[in-house]
């Protein structure tokens, strides 16, 4: 399958503002990498950036997958960025 590299942005005072929404987000993710289609993801030490790695079929069920997260449902990703990524190694 091919994989993509998910890349993003968070809102101003994530730390506050993704409380509400964190465990089922984590719950979220967690249900995607035991089913394998994600690799890896996490924010920027600083906080403002989420990247991502998936394995999908397809590019449409990556951006399923993000926008049905609470992160981006309820504002604290603000914008994403989806590419097809070619693993050299």
């Amino acid at each position: 399958m091919p994989k993509y590299v998910l890349t993003g942005s968070y809102c101003e005072d994530v730390l506050e503002k993704r409380a509400p929404y964190r465990q089922a987000h984590l719950d979220g993710l967690a249900k995607q990498k035991e089913s394998g289609v994600l690799i890896t993801i996490g924010p920027t030490q600083d906080l403002k950036l989420v990247f991502g790695i998936y394995d999908a079929p397809d590019e449409t069920t990556v951006r399923q997958l993000i926008e049905s997260d609470p992160y981006w449902q309820n504002g604290i990703w603000t914008e994403y960025d989806v590419k097809e990524w070619i693993q050299a190694l």
